[in-house]
Protein backbone atom coordinates (compact mmCIF):
# COMPACT_ATOMS: atom_id res chain seq x y z
CA UNK A 1 0.00 0.00 0.00
CA UNK A 2 1.46 3.43 -1.03
CA UNK A 3 1.69 6.05 2.02
CA UNK A 4 1.58 9.58 1.02
CA UNK A 5 3.61 11.68 2.82
CA UNK A 6 1.38 14.00 4.65
CA UNK A 7 1.22 17.70 5.39
CA UNK A 8 2.40 19.07 8.76
CA UNK A 9 -0.01 21.35 10.57
CA UNK A 10 1.26 24.33 8.76
CA UNK A 11 0.92 23.38 5.37
CA UNK A 12 -2.23 22.08 5.91
CA UNK A 13 -3.30 25.50 7.18
CA UNK A 14 -1.95 27.21 3.89
CA UNK A 15 -3.17 24.64 1.51
CA UNK A 16 -7.15 25.62 3.21
CA UNK A 17 -5.93 29.21 2.97
CA UNK A 18 -5.34 28.68 -1.02
CA UNK A 19 -8.71 27.09 -0.80
CA UNK A 20 -10.30 29.88 0.47
CA UNK A 21 -8.23 32.45 -1.85
CA UNK A 22 -8.99 30.10 -4.80
CA UNK A 23 -12.95 30.70 -3.60
CA UNK A 24 -12.59 34.66 -3.29
CA UNK A 25 -11.53 34.33 -7.06
CA UNK A 26 -14.27 32.01 -8.25
CA UNK A 27 -16.97 33.97 -6.72
CA UNK A 28 -15.95 37.60 -7.96
CA UNK A 29 -14.69 36.48 -11.57
CA UNK A 30 -16.35 33.01 -12.57
CA UNK A 31 -19.99 33.57 -13.97
CA UNK A 32 -21.29 30.34 -13.07
CA UNK A 33 -19.80 30.32 -8.93
CA UNK A 34 -21.38 34.24 -9.47
CA UNK A 35 -24.97 33.00 -9.34
CA UNK A 36 -24.71 30.38 -7.19
CA UNK A 37 -26.86 30.73 -3.78
CA UNK A 38 -27.38 28.24 -0.69
CA UNK A 39 -30.24 26.59 -2.56
CA UNK A 40 -28.73 26.18 -5.75
CA UNK A 41 -25.89 24.35 -4.08
CA UNK A 42 -28.08 22.06 -1.94
CA UNK A 43 -28.82 19.05 -3.88
CA UNK A 44 -25.00 19.44 -5.41
CA UNK A 45 -24.15 19.08 -1.84
CA UNK A 46 -26.39 15.25 -1.45
CA UNK A 47 -24.93 14.24 -4.98
CA UNK A 48 -21.24 14.64 -3.34
CA UNK A 49 -22.11 13.21 0.20
CA UNK A 50 -23.61 10.03 -2.05
CA UNK A 51 -20.51 9.94 -3.98
CA UNK A 52 -17.72 10.11 -1.31
CA UNK A 53 -20.28 7.42 0.82
CA UNK A 54 -19.73 5.02 -2.38
CA UNK A 55 -16.16 5.77 -2.41
CA UNK A 56 -15.84 4.55 1.41
CA UNK A 57 -17.68 1.37 0.40
CA UNK A 58 -15.31 0.44 -2.48
CA UNK A 59 -12.33 1.61 -0.13
CA UNK A 60 -10.79 3.34 -2.53
CA UNK A 61 -8.81 5.80 -0.77
CA UNK A 62 -7.89 8.27 -3.89
CA UNK A 63 -11.68 8.85 -4.56
CA UNK A 64 -12.51 9.22 -0.77
CA UNK A 65 -9.84 11.68 -0.70
CA UNK A 66 -11.29 13.54 -4.15
CA UNK A 67 -14.73 13.19 -2.70
CA UNK A 68 -13.86 15.02 0.36
CA UNK A 69 -12.15 17.84 -1.55
CA UNK A 70 -15.72 18.49 -3.44
CA UNK A 71 -17.44 18.56 0.03
CA UNK A 72 -14.95 21.03 1.44
CA UNK A 73 -15.78 23.11 -1.63
CA UNK A 74 -19.03 23.00 -0.79
CA UNK A 75 -18.64 23.96 2.78
CA UNK A 76 -16.33 26.74 1.65
CA UNK A 77 -18.70 28.18 -0.74
CA UNK A 78 -21.80 27.93 1.64
CA UNK A 79 -19.47 29.88 4.12
CA UNK A 80 -18.11 32.76 0.82
CA UNK A 81 -22.32 33.20 0.51
CA UNK A 82 -22.68 33.58 4.74
CA UNK A 83 -19.66 36.13 4.53
CA UNK A 84 -21.45 37.91 1.81
CA UNK A 85 -24.65 38.63 3.64
CA UNK A 86 -23.02 38.96 7.13
CA UNK A 87 -24.65 35.95 8.75
CA UNK A 88 -21.61 33.86 9.32
CA UNK A 89 -17.81 32.87 7.72
CA UNK A 90 -16.00 30.14 7.74
CA UNK A 91 -14.15 30.67 10.81
CA UNK A 92 -17.74 30.94 12.73
CA UNK A 93 -18.95 28.29 11.58
CA UNK A 94 -14.97 26.24 12.70
CA UNK A 95 -15.83 28.37 15.88
CA UNK A 96 -19.41 27.32 16.50
CA UNK A 97 -18.62 23.23 15.86
CA UNK A 98 -15.64 23.83 18.10
CA UNK A 99 -17.60 25.24 20.62
CA UNK A 100 -20.22 22.06 20.64
CA UNK A 101 -17.51 19.80 20.68
CA UNK A 102 -16.53 21.05 23.42
CA UNK A 103 -19.67 21.46 25.38
CA UNK A 104 -20.89 17.86 24.34
CA UNK A 105 -17.77 16.45 25.53
CA UNK A 106 -17.54 16.73 29.35
CA UNK A 107 -15.59 13.60 29.90
CA UNK A 108 -13.19 15.85 27.81
CA UNK A 109 -13.52 19.04 28.43
CA UNK A 110 -15.28 18.80 32.03
CA UNK A 111 -15.36 17.05 35.22
CA UNK A 112 -18.19 14.26 33.34
CA UNK A 113 -17.03 10.56 33.89
CA UNK A 114 -18.24 8.38 31.12
CA UNK A 115 -17.22 4.53 31.01
CA UNK A 116 -17.83 3.94 28.11
CA UNK A 117 -19.51 4.93 24.25
CA UNK A 118 -22.52 4.06 25.56
CA UNK A 119 -22.33 6.69 28.53
CA UNK A 120 -21.46 9.10 26.10
CA UNK A 121 -24.05 9.07 23.23
CA UNK A 122 -26.91 9.06 26.31
CA UNK A 123 -25.11 11.78 28.02
CA UNK A 124 -24.85 13.65 24.60
CA UNK A 125 -28.73 13.51 24.18
CA UNK A 126 -29.23 14.77 27.46
CA UNK A 127 -26.96 17.77 26.83
CA UNK A 128 -28.77 19.06 23.52
CA UNK A 129 -32.41 18.81 25.78
CA UNK A 130 -30.51 21.09 28.11
CA UNK A 131 -29.72 23.04 25.12
CA UNK A 132 -33.64 24.26 24.50
CA UNK A 133 -34.45 20.87 22.14
CA UNK A 134 -38.36 20.14 23.31
CA UNK A 135 -37.64 16.37 21.64
CA UNK A 136 -34.06 14.26 21.07
CA UNK A 137 -36.21 13.50 17.93
CA UNK A 138 -35.63 16.78 16.53
CA UNK A 139 -32.37 16.48 15.55
CA UNK A 140 -33.46 13.48 12.35
CA UNK A 141 -33.35 15.40 9.58
CA UNK A 142 -37.45 15.33 7.48
CA UNK A 143 -35.62 14.67 4.46
CA UNK A 144 -33.37 11.56 5.36
CA UNK A 145 -34.42 8.59 3.15
CA UNK A 146 -36.39 6.59 5.31
CA UNK A 147 -33.88 3.47 5.97
CA UNK A 148 -31.32 5.95 7.36
CA UNK A 149 -34.16 8.00 9.31
CA UNK A 150 -35.17 4.49 11.20
CA UNK A 151 -31.64 4.03 12.27
CA UNK A 152 -31.23 7.31 13.63
CA UNK A 153 -34.67 7.71 15.38
CA UNK A 154 -33.51 4.24 17.21
CA UNK A 155 -30.44 5.36 17.90
CA UNK A 156 -31.98 9.06 19.14
CA UNK A 157 -34.47 7.05 21.60
CA UNK A 158 -31.65 4.98 22.36
CA UNK A 159 -29.33 7.39 23.82
CA UNK A 160 -32.46 8.46 26.59
CA UNK A 161 -32.68 4.91 27.94
CA UNK A 162 -35.73 3.74 25.29
CA UNK A 163 -34.17 0.64 24.30
CA UNK A 164 -34.15 -2.77 24.47
CA UNK A 165 -32.09 -4.74 27.61
CA UNK A 166 -31.04 -8.01 25.22
CA UNK A 167 -30.36 -8.44 21.91
CA UNK A 168 -32.95 -11.67 22.59
CA UNK A 169 -35.92 -9.47 23.18
CA UNK A 170 -35.23 -7.50 19.84
CA UNK A 171 -35.09 -10.59 17.57
CA UNK A 172 -38.57 -12.38 19.82
CA UNK A 173 -39.78 -8.58 18.99
CA UNK A 174 -38.76 -9.20 15.07
CA UNK A 175 -40.02 -12.80 15.00
CA UNK A 176 -43.23 -11.25 16.33
CA UNK A 177 -43.74 -8.59 13.33
CA UNK A 178 -43.01 -11.31 11.09
CA UNK A 179 -45.34 -13.16 12.19
CA UNK A 180 -48.00 -10.22 12.31
CA UNK A 181 -46.90 -9.68 8.64
CA UNK A 182 -47.80 -13.06 7.54
CA UNK A 183 -51.04 -12.97 8.96
CA UNK A 184 -52.17 -9.48 6.95
CA UNK A 185 -50.87 -11.04 3.88
CA UNK A 186 -53.03 -13.72 4.16
CA UNK A 187 -55.89 -11.54 4.69
CA UNK A 188 -55.00 -9.69 1.81
CA UNK A 189 -55.55 -6.20 2.74
CA UNK A 190 -53.21 -4.16 1.24
CA UNK A 191 -52.96 -1.26 4.07
CA UNK A 192 -52.94 -3.53 6.27
CA UNK A 193 -49.63 -5.39 4.78
CA UNK A 194 -47.78 -2.19 4.52
CA UNK A 195 -47.77 -1.07 7.52
CA UNK A 196 -47.01 -4.50 9.08
CA UNK A 197 -43.97 -4.72 6.71
CA UNK A 198 -42.94 -1.09 7.47
CA UNK A 199 -42.71 -2.71 11.24
CA UNK A 200 -41.06 -5.86 9.93
CA UNK A 201 -38.61 -3.38 8.35
CA UNK A 202 -38.04 -1.23 11.57
CA UNK A 203 -37.67 -4.13 13.75
CA UNK A 204 -35.23 -5.62 11.33
CA UNK A 205 -33.14 -1.68 11.61
CA UNK A 206 -33.17 -1.96 15.04
CA UNK A 207 -31.82 -5.69 15.64
CA UNK A 208 -28.77 -4.85 12.98
CA UNK A 209 -28.26 -1.82 15.45
CA UNK A 210 -27.76 -4.81 18.16
CA UNK A 211 -25.86 -6.54 16.11
CA UNK A 212 -23.40 -3.22 15.38
CA UNK A 213 -24.31 -3.59 11.74
CA UNK A 214 -25.36 -0.11 9.50
CA UNK A 215 -27.91 -1.60 7.90
CA UNK A 216 -27.58 1.26 5.30
CA UNK A 217 -23.89 0.11 4.28
CA UNK A 218 -25.41 -3.45 4.46
CA UNK A 219 -28.01 -2.84 1.78
CA UNK A 220 -25.43 -1.01 -0.08
CA UNK A 221 -23.02 -3.75 -0.59
CA UNK A 222 -26.06 -6.35 -1.11
CA UNK A 223 -27.62 -3.89 -4.13
CA UNK A 224 -23.26 -3.32 -5.41
CA UNK A 225 -23.07 -7.31 -5.19
CA UNK A 226 -26.25 -8.09 -7.29
CA UNK A 227 -25.72 -5.28 -9.51
CA UNK A 228 -21.58 -7.03 -10.23
CA UNK A 229 -23.53 -10.35 -10.79
CA UNK A 230 -26.44 -9.07 -13.20
CA UNK A 231 -23.69 -7.27 -15.15
CA UNK A 232 -22.12 -10.69 -15.48
CA UNK A 233 -24.99 -12.61 -16.97
CA UNK A 234 -25.30 -9.42 -19.04
CA UNK A 235 -21.42 -10.03 -20.22
CA UNK A 236 -21.91 -13.78 -20.89
CA UNK A 237 -25.24 -13.10 -23.26
CA UNK A 238 -23.28 -10.31 -25.01
CA UNK A 239 -20.51 -12.84 -25.80
CA UNK A 240 -22.76 -15.29 -26.89
CA UNK A 241 -24.43 -12.99 -29.41
CA UNK A 242 -27.64 -12.38 -27.25
CA UNK A 243 -29.83 -10.08 -25.56
CA UNK A 244 -29.83 -10.76 -21.46
CA UNK A 245 -34.05 -11.11 -22.49
CA UNK A 246 -32.92 -14.07 -24.69
CA UNK A 247 -31.44 -16.05 -21.93
CA UNK A 248 -33.85 -18.63 -20.26
CA UNK A 249 -34.21 -18.75 -16.31
CA UNK A 250 -31.99 -21.58 -16.31
CA UNK A 251 -29.64 -19.83 -18.28
CA UNK A 252 -29.13 -16.78 -16.35
CA UNK A 253 -29.45 -18.96 -12.69
CA UNK A 254 -26.40 -21.12 -14.59
CA UNK A 255 -24.63 -17.57 -15.16
CA UNK A 256 -25.86 -16.41 -11.45
CA UNK A 257 -23.95 -19.49 -10.12
CA UNK A 258 -20.78 -18.60 -12.07
CA UNK A 259 -20.74 -14.86 -11.12
CA UNK A 260 -20.98 -15.97 -7.17
CA UNK A 261 -18.09 -18.07 -7.69
CA UNK A 262 -16.11 -15.49 -9.25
Amino acid sequence: MIRHNLNSRQNQLQSINRLLDIMDDLRAKCPWDKKQTLESLRHLTIEEVYELGDAILDGNMDEIKKELGDLLLHMVFYAKIGSETGDFDIGSVAESISDKLVERHPHIYGDFVAADEIAVKQNWEKLKLKEGKKSVLEGVPKSLPALVKASRIQEKVAGVGFDWNKVEEVKAKLDEELREFDMEVQSGNQQFMEEEFGDVLFSMINYARFLNINPENALEKTNKKFMRRFQFIESKATSEGKSISDLSLEEMEHYWQMAKKN
